[in-house]
C-alpha cells in the first residue's frame, strides 16, 4: 500500500515578510502578535513555506497535507483562500500565494528557514556565526541534553489471519513500553507510530517525518502454540540495519523474547550502557499469557470507538485484571475505558464507579510508577471526577517523562480549558496535533479543542475544528454537537439545525437531558449552561 501521511514538520521557523511561522509552537505570528489560524490551514501554509519559489501541484498538496484523501477543487480553493487571508493576501494581489492556472500554486515570498529555538540575528548582535554554532549538522537546534530518539513501527502480522492483528500490535506496544523505561532514550508513543500500520514506505522518509534517529520494525507469525518474531533496528539517516534477529519460540516464551529484543535494541543504540542499567529496567514480574492476550485483544476493541467495542474492551480488560492482578496495564486501561463509556456511551456516571476507576489507576501506578501512560490515564480519571488540579499534575508528570506524548498534551489542554484557561489550552491541543498527526485519537484532540474554543467564544474556529474532526472516520457524535452549538452562536440557525439533525441521526435520543448527564465532568456552571443554550438554539429539545 502506498503511504499517505499527514506532514510532520521538523521544529523549524519560517520567516517571510512580517510573518513568522513557528512549527515547534505550531503558531503563526505577525509582527510578534499571534494570528488565529486553523490547524489544517497552518499545515498547508507550512507545506508551501517550506517550498518557496517553485511550482507546487494540487496533487502534491493533497498528498502532503491531506494524506491523499479525495477533496474537491472547491475545498482546496477554500483552504488556499484561508491561507491568503491569514497572511494578508488575496486572489487579486497574490503577494505571497500565486495561482499557476491549470498547474498549482507557487509561494512567492522569500523565506528564511531557521531551526526553531535558535536565536535571531538581533539576539546575537547580528553575528551569523553565533547562529550557526547553535545548530547541529542536521539543521536541528543543538541540544546537549537531547535524548537518542526511536520510533517502533507496528510489527506486521504474517499469520494470514487478520484476527491476529491484535497479537502483533501487542508485541509492538510492549516493546515501546519497555524501551520507554530507558530514560536516555526518547521513544515515540504508541499512537504516534500506529498511524503507519500497514503502510509501505522508505524507512528514511518515515524517520525524517517523525524526526527520530532510529527505527524499529518487525514481523510476527503466530501458528498454534508457536510464534516467529523478526525484528531489526535501522539507522534513520542512511537506512542501514544496525541489528536484526529472528526468534522461533513457543508462546510461553513470548515475554523472554520481548525482553531480549529490547535489551538488544538498547545495547545497539548505546554500547556504553552497562548490563546493570539494562537489568534495572528489566521486567517487573512474569506475566500471565492469558491475561496478556485478553489485554491486547481488549485494546484492539478499545480503539474502534463504538459502544459495543467499548463494552467488549471493558469485559476483556476486567478479565485480564482478574487473571493477573499485577498486570498494571489492564488496571489502567480498564479505568480509562470505563470513563469513556460514561462520556460517550451507555454507562451512567456515578461516584462509586469513578471511585473504582481511580482505585484501578492508582493500582497501576503502585505496580509501575515509571510508566508515563499510567499517569496520563490517571489524569483522565481525575478529570472525569472534576479534580482538575490533580489531573493537571498527573499530565505534567507524563509529559516530563515523555515530552512527545501527544495524549498527555491533549489531557493537559482539557484540564486548562475546563478550568477557564482557554489560550493555553488551545496551545496544548495544537501541540498534540503536531506531535501525533496520525493518532487514532486525532478526532478527539480536535473535538476537545473545538469545545474549548466554544467556551472561549471563538465560534468560527470551533466550527473549523469540529469539521476537521468530522472528516476522520472514527469520530464520535459529540463532534456534530460541538459544530451545532458553534453554528448557533454564530447566528447560522439553518446550518445549526441541519447539523442537529445529523447529530440525532448519529445518536438517536440525544437531547438536553442526555447532554446534561454526559457533561458531568464540567464543574463550571456557566460552561454547562453556555453549551446547553447553544444546543437549544440549534433545535435540540
Amino acid at each position: 500500500m502506498e503511504l499517505r501521511r499527514q506532514p510532520v514538520h521538523r521544529a523549524m521557523l519560517y520567516r517571510f515578510g512580517e510573518f513568522s511561522l513557528d512549527m515547534e509552537r505550531f503558531e503563526l505570528r505577525c509582527g510578534g502578535d499571534p494570528v488565529a489560524v486553523e490547524p489544517q490551514v497552518l499545515s498547508l501554509l507550512a507545506f508551501m513555506a517550506a517550498r518557496p519559489g517553485r511550482l507546487i501541484t494540487r496533487e502534491e498538496i493533497i498528498d502532503g497535507v491531506w494524506q491523499g484523501r479525495i477533496i474537491s477543487e472547491s475545498a482546496l480553493s477554500s483552504q488556499i483562500k484561508s491561507v491568503r487571508r491569514a497572511i494578508g493576501d488575496d486572489g487579486r494581489a497574490q503577494r505571497y500565494v500565486r495561482t499557476v492556472h491549470g498547474r498549482g500554486f507557487r509561494f512567492e515570498a522569500e523565506v528564511a528557514t531557521i531551526a526553531a529555538g535558535v536565536a535571531s540575528p538581533a539576539e546575537t548582535g547580528g553575528d551569523p556565526d553565533a547562529i550557526r554554532t547553535m545548530v547541529n549538522s542536521s539543521g536541528q537546534p543543538a541540544d546537549p541534553q537531547r535524548r537518542t530518539s526511536v520510533a517502533v513501527l507496528p510489527f506486521a502480522n504474517l499469520s494470514g489471519d487478520a484476527a491476529q492483528d491484535y497479537f502483533a500490535d501487542g508485541i509492538t506496544a510492549d516493546i515501546i513500553t519497555a524501551l520507554a523505561k530507558y530514560r536516555w532514550i526518547g521513544v515515540l508513543s504508541r499512537n504516534t507510530t500506529f498511524g503507519y500500520k500497514n503502510m509501505a514506505a522508505d524507512i528514511r522518509q518515515i524517520a525524517s517525518d517523525l524526526d527520530v534517529d532510529y527505527m524499529v520494525e518487525g514481523t510476527v507469525r503466530r501458528s498454534g502454540d508457536f510464534v516467529r518474531i523478526t525484528a531489526q533496528l535501522v539507522d534513520g539517516k542512511d537506512g542501514n540495519s544496525l541489528w536484526s534477529e529472528r526468534y522461533d519460540r513457543e508462546l510461553k516464551d513470548i515475554f523472554a523474547v520481548q525482553d531480549e529484543i529490547t535489551a538488544k535494541i538498547s545495547a545497539s543504540l548505546e554500547p556504553a550502557i552497562g548490563a546493570a542499567e539494562r537489568d534495572r529496567v528489566g521486567r517487573l514480574r512474569e506475566r500471565d499469557l492469558r491475561a496478556w492476550d485478553k489485554f491486547h485483544l481488549g485494546i484492539a476493541h478499545f480503539y474502534r470507538f463504538t459502544a459495543p467495542d467499548n463494552s467488549e474492551a471493558r469485559r476483556l480488560l476486567q478479565a485480564s485484571r482478574e487473571l493477573d492482578p499485577t498486570f498494571g496495564e489492564a488496571h489502567a486501561w480498564w479505568a480509562y475505558a470505563t470513563v469513556l463509556g460514561m462520556v460517550y456511551w451507555e454507562i451512567k456516571p456515578s461516584p462509586e464507579l469513578l471511585d473504582s476507576a481511580l482505585e484501578a489507576a492508582n493500582t497501576a501506578l503502585k505496580i509501575d510508577d515509571q510508566n508515563a501512560v499510567f499517569y496520563m490515564l490517571k489524569a483522565r480519571v481525575l478529570l472525569a471526577r472534576r479534580e482538575y488540579e490533580g489531573a493537571l499534575a498527573q499530565n505534567r508528570i507524563a509529559i516530563e517523562m515523555n515530552p512527545s506524548f501527544a495524549a498527555a498534551h491533549c489531557g493537559l489542554g482539557d484540564c486548562l480549558a475546563y478550568g477557564g484557561d482557554y489560550s493555553d489550552a488551545i496551545g496544548c491541543f495544537e501541540r498534540a496535533l503536531a506531535l501525533s498527526p496520525n493518532d487514532p485519537q486525532r478526532w478527539a484532540f480536535l473535538s476537545y479543542g473545538a469545545l474549548a474554543l466554544i467556551f472561549a467564544g471563538e465560534y468560527e474556529r470551533a466550527v473549523a475544528w469540529a469539521d476537521a474532526a468530522r472528516q476522520i472516520p472514527n469520530c464520535q457524535y459529540w463532534t456534530a454537537a460541538h459544530k451545532a452549538v458553534a453554528l448557533a452562536y454564530l447566528g447560522r440557525t439553518s446550518d445549526a439545525q441541519a447539523c442537529a439533525r445529523q447529530l440525532l441521526a448519529e445518536q438517536p435520543g440525544f437531547n438536553i437531558a442526555f447532554a446534561t448527564e454526559k457533561l458531568f465532568y464540567l464543574r463550571r456552571p456557566e460552561q454547562v449552561q453556555l453549551y446547553l443554550d447553544g444546543l437549544q438554539q440549534a433545535g435540540i429539545a
